[in-house]
């Protein structure tokens, strides 16, 4: 298995990093722009007014300018209120931590600007764990997405769901992840590199069809130490 990396960055005393949709595609548009080897120059203002043309925007900017260096690969993402969840395959060595020191430094500036503050945004460095079980792995790509629930179906994690059709449909609303372009929906296609999780699945059919059977069976006892809640 390729070196998987786990990743959570959480607000400073548990503080909301996301106010509005705007601060989401911010983040996201983060996420695309600092993923490469190269000195990147992005301002406070750009992408600051960003409306439906946002995926066309970047889908564009891979055309028009010369094609990013990646420093990782994003396999999966998924954003909280005040916290938020990355799969990452490293491609060149420390890519990881040159990947999240841009992003969290870069988001940071935007943010503390934007909402007029001062001071540390994250709680830290952000904590990371190396997926080394095949086993463990599976899990992940879905706990991760599952994250969501937290705001309307808590019981998840207990596997205590009453209404599994709603929860699937509340899943398939919520576009701050990566959920949505793993179903086959493009929603923001461009963040993440997807081909390596859809040769574990077996693509997008497999991965919606074993989503009910995960909600019913995912053991978060049995993947704790990689989970980093």
């Amino acid at each position: 298995m390729a070196e998987i990396y786990h990743v959570i960055s959480r607000g400073v005393d548990k503080r909301k990093i996301f106010l509005d949709d705007q601060d989401r595609f911010r983040f996201i548009h983060d996420l695309f722009e600092f993923n490469d080897q190269k000195l990147v120059k992005t301002t406070f203002y750009a992408f600051f007014k960003i409306k439906k043309q946002f995926i066309d925007m970047m889908g564009k900017k891979e055309k028009e300018r010369d094609p990013r260096k990646l420093l990782v690969n994003i396999l999966v993402f998924c954003l909280m209120d005040n916290h938020y969840h990355l799969l990452l395959e490293p491609l060149i060595e420390n890519g990881v931590f040159k990947f999240m020191k841009k992003l969290n430094m870069g988001y940071s500036r935007y943010f503390n600007i934007r909402h007029e503050r001062q001071g540390t945004l994250f709680e830290g460095r952000y904590k990371r764990v190396l997926v080394k079980n095949e086993a463990h792995f599976i899990h992940l790509p879905y706990y991760i997405h599952f994250n969501p629930l937290d705001f309307k179906f808590y019981s998840w994690r207990e596997r205590k769901i009453k209404n599994y059709k709603k929860a699937i449909k509340f899943l398939e609303s919520y576009r701050w992840s990566s959920h949505l372009d793993y179903l086959g929906v493009k929603n923001l296609p461009s963040v993440t590199q997807r081909e390596f999780l859809y040769d574990f699945f077996g693509g997008s059919k497999s991965y919606k069809n074993k989503i009910k059977e995960w909600l019913r069976s995912i053991d978060l006892d049995a993947i704790k130490d990689i989970s980093l809640e």
